[in-house]
Formats: structure tokens, sequence, C-alpha cells
């Protein structure tokens, strides 16, 4: 058989975390054990009946069985622009400044391909959600670690950064609500951002698909709420988390018209657009979901929260309570390392975990959980983590 060689780009990139997730999950259950997995943000709950209503009026009219356009249709948009005025206060152009994405893992690639050179840096935060590093290497770009430290409240310290590697980096990414830190911004933090990123001529990417995960009265901001920041930069959001809708994959891609046609330029030469059926009942995700709706949602995850805030303070397990996101940051016990805690859950427990270094090095020493499992069985690992934790 013939032995092809790998690119070396391809050859930088580890396995995709939640894959090698997936095999681990497979190999125990070979085994016959009942696993229980809080490793994987895929939301457990049903997306909306208005919703799967609106795809499946809009997927039996033929009208909508052709190509859709590039850059979304323009109904889609434009109720991309009505949810950011509601929700944020943020005024967009329908037409310039929002583009479809099939997720903000295509949009961070395409963000990469259309301002990266070889050669250049990208500023990505460690740990991170793993596609800034890997849209990165895809585009022939140099990453740069910004640590993201407990300390610091896992914000990174842009001040720190090497002067030589600013001069040559093109982007900075952020995401707050953090994954997997679970850490949040403010505006004070967002304007030194801004500041930053005219002063060293950076686009910023913001990431911000937990917007909507939020509590105890919490609102998490967008990036876009700050004065200057559309001048600099770009925030991707998506249904997936809110709405429940990860599987459909449909998100945007919203603000600089600039970068925004220039992710659009490569996104017509790479896919096809979003099926316009699933637009339609994004639309309705957007302009058609009473708030109660995501009350509800939010209500279940705080419970959650809570359950494993409760279980893992009990057993001695420090553990970040969060004001948004649907993970929890928990530190690893004196003595394991993060893989090999999640090993030893996994052998003495049946519980799936997520190292943090999986995320990047400074994950090390922390693990990190999803409250996306139904109750029953979240109760259900919490008790047998406890009885793990006192053998």
């Amino acid at each position: 058989m013939a032995k092809y060689t790998r690119s070396g780009r391809l050859q930088q990139i580890p396995p995709y975390l939640f894959a090698e997730i997936s095999k681990k999950i497979e190999q125990a259950k070979n085994k016959g054990v009942d696993v229980i997995s809080l490793g994987i943000g895929d939301p457990d709950m049903p997306t909306p009946k208005h919703i799967i209503a609106e795809l499946e009026r809009a997927a039996n009219d033929p009208k909508n069985h052709q190509y859709p356009d590039y850059e979304g249709m323009l109904a889609f948009r434009e109720a991309v622009v009505a949810w950011y005025k509601k929700r944020h206060n943020v005024a967009l152009d329908p037409v310039s400044e929002v583009l479809a994405l099939i997720g903000s893992k295509e949009g961070s690639l395409h963000l990469s391909l259309a301002f990266v050179n070889p050669g250049d840096y990208v500023l990505v935060p460690n740990p991170c959600y793993t596609p800034y590093r890997t849209s990165t290497i895809l585009a022939n770009g140099m990453v740069c670690d910004l640590p993201l430290l407990e300390a610091n409240g896992f914000l990174p310290q842009l001040d720190r950064i090497n002067r030589d590697i600013c001069k040559r980096a093109k982007i900075l990414y952020l995401s707050y609500p953090n994954n997997p830190t679970t850490a949040v911004a403010n505006v004070e933090f967002y304007k030194e951002v801004v500041d930053f990123a005219k002063d060293k001529g950076i686009i910023v990417c913001s990431d911000n698909p937990y917007s909507e995960i939020a509590f105890d009265g919490y609102k998490p901001l967008s990036f876009l709420e700050v004065p200057g920041a559309k001048d600099v930069g770009v925030e991707f959001n998506s249904l997936s988390k809110p709405y429940n809708m990860t599987g459909w994959r449909i998100g945007m891609a919203v603000g600089n018209p600039e970068i925004i046609s220039a992710m659009a330029t490569v996104k017509n030469n790479v896919d096809s657009g979003v099926f316009n059926a699933v637009q339609y009942a994004a639309i309705t995700a957007l302009l058609k979901t009473p708030d109660s709706q995501i009350d509800h949602l939010n209500s279940i995850y705080q419970k959650r929260r809570d359950l494993v805030y409760d279980t893992f303070t009990s057993v001695g397990i420090r553990v970040r309570k969060p004001k948004a996101t649907f993970y929890m940051w928990c530190k690893t016990p004196n003595g394991h390392t993060c893989a090999g805690f999640a090993a030893h859950l996994l052998e003495k427990a049946g519980v799936v975990v997520t190292p943090g270094a999986a995320y990047g090095s400074y994950g090390e020493g922390y693990f990190r959980i999803s409250l996306t499992v139904p109750d029953a069985r979240l109760a259900e690992a919490m008790d047998r983590i406890k009885k793990a934790m006192s053998k």
C-alpha cells in the first residue's frame, strides 16, 4: 500500500479533543462500563418545537431545495441584526456586517485564511477552545500563547505580550463567557482590548456562543457593545447553545465590514452556505422564542451547577461557581495530573471529564465538566464521584 505523507501543517495538529474522548468512551463501554460522559458540551434537551415546525415547513418548500446564498439569506441576516439590537443594543448593517456561519469553528478558519500569512502570529488564549489554535496552524500562522491564569481572573495580560510578536500579530482571539474556564469579562477589560488592537493594528475576534447561558441574573456582554469595537473586530455567535441547536450548524459573524467581506470571500470559495430551511428555522429561533424559554433552560443548568458545586466542595475538589456557560472548571486534587485524574474517574466511577491540558498547557491542574446531561444521570455521576473520592 502506498504511503502518503501528510502536510507539515496537518502534522502539527493533534487529534481533535472530542474525537479522542469519544474513543475512550467507546473503549469503556466495550468493557461493559455504564459510562456517564460529562466531557462534551452538547445540550441534552431538544430543540424547541416551534423551531422544528418552521424547519419542516421550509424544507417542504421546493424553493429552498436549491443552493443558498453564500453569505446567508438577507432575511436571516436581518433577524441577526434585530436580535443584536434587542439583546445588546448593537446596531449592524445586515448586508455588510453580518455573515452566516456553519458554526464558529468554520468562522475561525475563514478568518485565519483571510488575514494570516506564513510567519504571522495569532494571539491565542491558553487554555482555549482548540479551533483557535488549529485554524492558525492550517493558515500557516504562528501561535502565541496568552496564559489565562486564575490569579488574573483568567483574562489575558495584554501588556505582557512580546513587542516583536505584537508587530507580527494579525488576530487576537477572545471568548467570554469563556470555554473552558467559565470566566467572564467586563467593560473595562474590553476597553483595554479595543485600545490595544487600535494601537497594534490587530484584528479582534470575540467568540461569544455562551452569551445567553447565564445564572443569578448575570447578563453577559457583547464585545461590540464597547465603543470602537466594531472598528477593530468581529464577533462570532451561535444558535447552538440557547436554542439547543448544536446539530443544526448555524451561527453568525458580525462586526467590521472589511473583515466580514474578507471572510465571505473565503467562504464563497470553500462551501455553499447554510441550507435555507435551517436559516428559516433560525429566524424563528431568534425572533419568536420567548425570553421565558431561555430563562427556563438556564434554571435547569443553574440547578445542575449548584449540585456539582455542592458535591465537589463536599469531597474537597475546588471548583469555580460560574456566572455563565454550562461548564464547571475544577482544580484537580493534590497529587494528580489532570489526565491522571480523568483516567481515575473513568476507571473508578465510569465518569468522563475533560483534562484541562487538552485545551492548552496552562490548563494543567484543572479539569472541565459539562452540565449537558439529564438531571438523573448527573446526580448519579455525582454519587459515583463521591464514592470514588472516599476510597
